[in-house]
């Protein structure tokens, strides 16, 4: 068998990956949006129905970037290590 290695969790960049993330999201919203008047009502439907995955989709980014902002602030102790 070959031999597996672990990676460490590394949250140290996180932050900032979720953040570019938001922003992608964010542009992939607005550039759909600007091909609608150019879509077929059917297009537009599955336009519309994929933006509003995406906003719920950035909303559970922000709610990471929150979570790791915070770990970040504790020192990325588990909670075992805070008990």
């Amino acid at each position: 068998m070959g031999s597996f290695k672990h990676n460490p969790d590394n949250r140290l960049d996180n932050v900032e990956k979720l953040q570019d993330a938001i922003q992608n999201t964010e542009e992939n919203i607005k550039a759909a949006n600007e091909t609608l008047s150019f879509s077929s009502s059917g297009d537009k439907e599955a336009i519309r129905a994929k933006n509003e995955r995406r906003k719920e989709s950035i909303a559970g980014m922000m709610s990471e970037v929150e979570d790791e902002q915070q770990a970040r602030e504790r020192g990325y102790k588990t909670d075992n290590e805070l008990e």
